[in-house]
């Protein structure tokens, strides 16, 4: 087996702006493992609020290079065994673990639904991203489009105009991206209308276990993201929070998720599967968890203007599945 790597800037179709800042580009590391004639891709995405930066992932990959080139060719989950043996940031361990399964499924000659006996025919709508802007502004950019659920950025609550967003007639959720305060979020948990939105996320910042204050027995569907990293978060959040987003770059990838989705399952949490802004590579990976999920957020590829890859995709909110082998990832 051969890995090989490229970063790759993306453009923006607009400017992406969120609480953490604007932005008109993104960079992403694409892995590309390859076994015989087959290659399987991966992606990661430079984020700096998680201090991800990629020439360390480059630094990183050359010094274990040679280790997993020197790895057989094995079920994913023993591959994913040796992977963490390697003690590699998530991002990237998530990059590699999603090119191994996608190499893996062409190998095989099986779809990761085919090989993991997923049942695909109810699918969760995506939201579509709408960036911090003042209320009417979204709202009109909320009517222009075609799309039917969106998921709308705030930085900090603005009370006096939120509820506006529900006289449309479209599904709406609101993410604030840990800009609200603990007199925000009870406010807005004390409120009926709050019931109507599809779901509040990462409402404060992760300090001082902030999300203490959130109950699940009012009428917020509080959804936990940056909150929610791993499997052991799962027990200290049941009482907080109703619903999890689960990145594939935050748990560690594909083989990790599966096992956070059975168990939140467990403990009666709502479940979205979410991205960052990244390509169809990273989306076709997070697209294949889709069947298990309430809820999707997967307009990473949407938003970019020069994406690099053909395979799972969403039309207008609608999740189209690639049914060829692995991940049916093809580079363009």
């Amino acid at each position: 087996m051969k890995i090989n790597w490229q970063i790759v800037k993306f453009k923006l179709n607009e400017t992406f702006t969120i609480s953490y800042g604007s932005y008109n580009f993104r960079e992403a590391l694409i892995i590309t493992l390859k076994h015989q004639d087959s290659k399987g891709y991966g992606e990661c995405t430079a984020i700096d609020y998680y201090n991800i930066n990629l020439k360390d992932f480059e630094q990183i990959l050359n010094q274990v290079k040679s280790q997993i080139e020197n790895q057989k060719v094995e079920e994913p989950t023993d591959f994913y065994k040796f992977l963490l043996s390697l003690n590699l940031p998530s991002f990237l361990r998530s990059a590699i673990d999603c090119a191994y399964w996608d190499l893996f499924g062409k190998l095989e000659k099986k779809s990761f639904l085919e090989y993991n006996y997923i049942s695909y025919s109810l699918l969760p709508e995506s939201s579509l991203t709408i960036s911090i802007d003042s209320i009417e502004n979204q709202i009109e950019k909320i009517k222009q489009s075609s799309w039917n659920f969106f998921k709308v950025k705030c930085n900090h609550l603005d009370s006096e105009n939120v509820f506006k967003l529900l006289e449309i007639n479209k599904k709406i959720a609101l993410d604030s991206n840990g800009s609200f305060t603990k007199q925000d979020c009870h406010w807005l948990e004390t409120k009926e209308q709050t019931l109507q939105f599809q779901y509040l996320e990462q409402p404060m910042n992760t300090e001082e276990k902030n999300f203490e204050s959130l109950s699940t027995d009012k009428f917020a569907n509080w959804m936990a993201d940056e909150d929610c990293q791993s499997l052991k978060d799962l027990q200290k959040l049941q009482s907080h929070y109703k619903s999890i987003n689960i990145k594939l770059v935050k748990c560690g990838g594909l083989t990790p998720a599966l096992t956070i989705i059975a168990e939140a399952r467990k403990l009666n949490f709502k479940i979205m599967i979410g991205c960052m802004t990244e390509s169809t590579v990273g989306i076709s990976a997070g697209a294949v968890l889709a069947p298990f999920c309430d809820f999707a957020d997967l307009d990473g590829a949407n938003l970019i203007a020069n994406d690099i890859a053909k395979g799972s995709h969403i039309e207008k909110g609608i999740i189209k599945l690639s049914h060829d082998f692995g991940l049916g990832i093809r580079l363009i």
